[in-house]
């Protein structure tokens, strides 16, 4: 983070200190709560993005001038890098929220190095189809998306300079990114005319996404460790969030044959993962995900016209993916929801995502928390999974 105090440069953070801890003094604590929470233990309280109302900035980063355009403000990575430094300078921290900047270039932005046209709006990213879809998946690396990839992350990295992570952009993977780059219709007229076209390209889509990922966790590890941009979600290794959104249109005979392995091979290759479960229509697909052994954690995201994840009504699905050995993300739980949601689902594996107003609400949260868990005693702590897969927090 490149801010000045007193009209004199600020030093990087030590070799000792920890990435992040400059910004988030509890970090290691944190970070300990998210291993316990990869593997089914404990509850962390987290958000979605971060809370800048009522803030006090922890550092003198200026504001970066206005973007010109949407052209700038999404694709202009010396403009993202200061625009983000500058946001996280003033964003809270408190609980178990992460430091890591949200490099996204769009949900699927992989299709976009496939082919696919990127077209900035005023609050998202736009991916379009390839206009000369081709039958053979094939990377090109002299795309300019890619390159564009490449150079958001570098810059970022360079303005954390220690004090924050650099986040994975949403790559997504297997038929979302078909769908993005052929059509939706397109795919799902394939698992019917075309199954074993479809499986080819499927194994395609993955061979790139693992060489796509492994290079750009190559820019912004720290160390092992990494951070992912959606969700919040950080491990000491390689992370992802994974998904099928298209799943909620194919029968469980299909998800089993066109996006269960494809999601077994990216949970095979990637220490923590977290499925992304969208909408009524994708809880069929449960008992699958299920017997993915690798697979960490199950986020839930209701859907439109539905309560959201604090809601009475998920409880049920929340026990049922608890029991199935997987921890689980609820997510825009709201202050007088946390209460009955531990009451009712336990106080282990549980990452909640809360729909915090302001750094008052995490406070309470936090006591929340604390009144609800048993506190584990120094032993048990030192016989924890402090050490878990070859991460020492200490």
């Amino acid at each position: 983070m490149q801010h000045t105090e007193n009209n004199a440069t600020t030093p990087s953070p030590s070799p000792l200190e920890r990435v992040g801890e400059r910004l988030k003094p509890n970090w290691p604590e944190s970070q300990q709560r998210y291993l316990d929470w990869w593997n089914g233990k404990g509850v962390l309280i987290n958000m979605w993005e971060h809370l800048q109302t009522g803030v006090t900035p922890h550092a003198d980063v200026p504001a970066p001038a206005p973007a010109k355009d949407l052209n700038q403000r999404w694709f202009d990575p010396e403009w993202r890098a200061d625009e983000l430094n500058y946001y996280l300078s003033r964003s809270s921290f408190l609980a178990d929220i992460p430091p890591v900047a949200n490099t996204q270039l769009g949900p699927g932005s992989l299709a976009a190095i496939l082919g696919g046209v990127l077209e900035g709006g005023e609050d998202t990213i736009w991916i379009h189809p390839d206009p000369n879809p081709k039958e053979e998946i094939i990377f090109d690396p002299e795309n300019a998306a890619w390159k564009l990839h490449k150079d958001l992350l570098k810059a970022c990295k360079q303005r954390a300079n220690g004090y924050y992570y650099v986040g994975m952009p949403d790559l997504m993977e297997g038929m979302d990114i078909l769908a993005a780059l052929r059509g939706t219709d397109t795919v799902l007229m394939d698992t019917v005319m075309n199954p074993e076209l479809l499986e080819r390209q499927l194994q395609q889509v993955n061979d790139i996404y693992f060489r796509v990922f492994d290079e750009l966790y190559e820019i912004i590890r720290e160390g092992d460790e990494m951070a992912f941009c959606y969700f919040s979600i950080w491990g000491p290794g390689k992370v992802s969030k994974l998904q099928s959104d298209i799943s909620i249109m194919i029968s469980e005979d299909d998800f089993r044959r066109f996006a269960l392995p494809y999601l077994r091979q990216q949970c095979q290759r990637i220490d923590y993962t977290l499925y992304h479960l969208d909408g009524v229509g994708a809880i069929r697909h449960v008992d699958a995900l299920l017997e993915i052994e690798e697979l960490n954690a199950i986020q839930w995201t209701p859907g439109v016209g539905e309560p959201q994840g604090g809601d009475p009504k998920w409880y049920d699905l929340y026990r049922k993916i608890l029991a199935g050995g997987k921890s689980i993300m609820p997510c825009w739980v709201t202050l007088d929801e946390l209460r009955p949601l531990l009451d009712h689902v336990g106080a282990d594996g549980l990452n909640i995502l809360m729909d915090f107003k302001n750094e008052n609400e995490i406070e309470k949260a936090v006591r929340i928390l604390e009144e609800a868990s048993p506190q584990p005693s120094p032993k048990e702590r030192e016989l924890g999974d402090s050490l878990s897969k070859g991460f020492n927090i200490n």
